[in-house]
Parts: C-alpha cells; sequence; structure tokens
C-alpha cells in the first residue's frame, strides 16, 4: 500500500494516522474498523467473485465501501497495519461448530500483530460478534472487553483455543502463512451448501452503543442490551436499510441462493 492508498483506508474507518505503529493505536485502529466497515456475505449472494489479493481487497473495502468476511476484512487490515509500520502475521483458524468440533482448515483468517512497544496482540476485525479490541496474545487469564469475557488457552499441538464467556470460538495455528494460502477456505465458505455463509445472509457492524444487524429482511438494533427487530416488508425497504446503517450501496436487495445439488441429490 502507498502512502495514497493508505490515506485513503483511514479515512474509511474515520481516524489519523498513528505517530507510531503503539498498542494504543492498534487498538484505535481495531475498534474504529468495527465501527465502519460492517461483516458481511453479501458478495456470496450477488453473484460477485471473492479475490484474495490485496488490490481487490482494498478496491472492495476502501474504494467500494463495502465490508467482507474474515478473509477479506482481517486480508486488507493487515495490509493496513503493515503500511503503518505493524508487524504483522496471518494466522488460520478452524472455528467450533454446534458439537464442539472445530471445522475445515483455513476456516479462518485472524492476525497476529506485533507493536512498537513490545505488545503481542490477537487482532481480528472478521468474526462477527467478537472482541472489540485486540487481546493480548500471551495472556491466558481472562481478558474482559466490551465485546465479553476472553481467554486465549493452550491447545494441543501447539495451538490455541480461542474462548469467549467460557466457550470455544475457534482454535488458532500459529504457524505465519500468506493470504494465497486462505483461498481454498474461501472458495468453501463461497460454494459449499454445508457453509452458513452459503446458507443465510448477514450483514453486522459494531455501533458505539451496541450493534445493529440485518439478517434478510430482519433488521436488529441492540442498544445497551435491549433488542429492537425490525422486519423490513419490501426489497427498497432492506436496500435503504443497507444504506443507511451500513453505508453500503445496491442496486438490488441479495437473495440467498439454491444450493448447487450434485448428482441429482
Amino acid at each position: 500500500m502507498d502512502t495514497a492508498r493508505t490515506a485513503a483506508y483511514l479515512r474509511r474507518i474515520g481516524v489519523e494516522r498513528p505517530a507510531a505503529p503503539t498498542a494504543r493505536a492498534l487498538r484505535a485502529l481495531h475498534l474504529a474498523h468495527l465501527r465502519s466497515v460492517p461483516f458481511e456475505n453479501l458478495s456470496i449472494h450477488l453473484g460477485e467473485e471473492v479475490d484474495l489479493t490485496e488490490k481487490d481487497l482494498l478496491a472492495k473495502i476502501v474504494d467500494g465501501h463495502r465490508g467482507g468476511f474474515c478473509y477479506e476484512l482481517n486480508g486488507a487490515f493487515a495490509a493496513l497495519l503493515a503500511a503503518l509500520g505493524f508487524e504483522v502475521t496471518l494466522l488460520q483458524a478452524r472455528v467450533y461448530g454446534d458439537d464442539g468440533r472445530p471445522g475445515i482448515p483455513y476456516d479462518h483468517l485472524a492476525l497476529r500483530v506485533g507493536t512498537e512497544d513490545g505488545g503481542d496482540w490477537l487482532a481480528d476485525v472478521g468474526f462477527g460478534t467478537h472482541s472489540h479490541l485486540p487481546l493480548d496474545f500471551a495472556e491466558r487469564g481472562e481478558q474482559t472487553d466490551p465485546g465479553g469475557t476472553f481467554r486465549i488457552a493452550p491447545a494441543p499441538g501447539g495451538d490455541l483455543d480461542v474462548l469467549k464467556d467460557g466457550r470455544p470460538q475457534y482454535v488458532v495455528d500459529q504457524r505465519p502463512r500468506a493470504l494465497a494460502d486462505f483461498g481454498a477456505g474461501a472458495w468453501y465458505h463461497r460454494t459449499s451448501p454445508k457453509s452458513h455463509f452459503t446458507q443465510s445472509l448477514v450483514c453486522s457492524l459494531v455501533t458505539p452503543t451496541g450493534r445493529v444487524t440485518l439478517s434478510g429482511n430482519k433488521l436488529t438494533v441492540t442498544t445497551g442490551g435491549e433488542r429492537e427487530v425490525t422486519e423490513l416488508a419490501t426489497d427498497e425497504e432492506v436496500i435503504a436499510a443497507y444504506e443507511n446503517h451500513f453505508g453500503v450501496t445496491l442496486d438490488r436487495a441479495p437473495r440467498v441462493a439454491e444450493p448447487v445439488r450434485i448428482g441429482g441429490r
């Protein structure tokens, strides 16, 4: 990322360029990203390609004022952090399912970020309802965050479990990865009928008072723990909600596609 692209990204999330790549700066960038760039899977249901290159991710998130899912959000955020002088390592993770078992390899992309003042952090702006601030990578006790109580715990094989409010969220492989390594995981989640991304629509954003989420035609605004749910009656209302709540401009309302059937099944 050159200076102009970095400046454009910082404008996208509404923050000034930090004076140095410190832990304090990382926290500010992390929270600003969550409040500005939605977690969304609309491309899957709009027939748009998802290309995991820095150029394409920045074009979508910065120029197109869109969001994305983990590979896109954390991939782009990694590029921004590196441009600002942070030490960034891409990590692959497997997300725990309802059955308590981790999913496929490269199920999720998370970031390990080193700061100039000696900090070592787990940053993740691409996991939906997760920590609002980076987690201390070396800390094994509970870490209190606006998003809940988190803990990073040792797992078999040198991996690390990330828990929220006592429940395992995903297991992290600590070996460094490249963005291109996540292509198979992104393809799976864009195409498999077993992926929750192909089964539903989601667009969600952290707000100063809670969170706003649009799932299909159901708009949920959470304020101080109180949830207000509105059923949107028309496509026009859905399109307006994307614009008004997320800054996402669409020319049509996305719809969940029928899963691909193989061999007549």
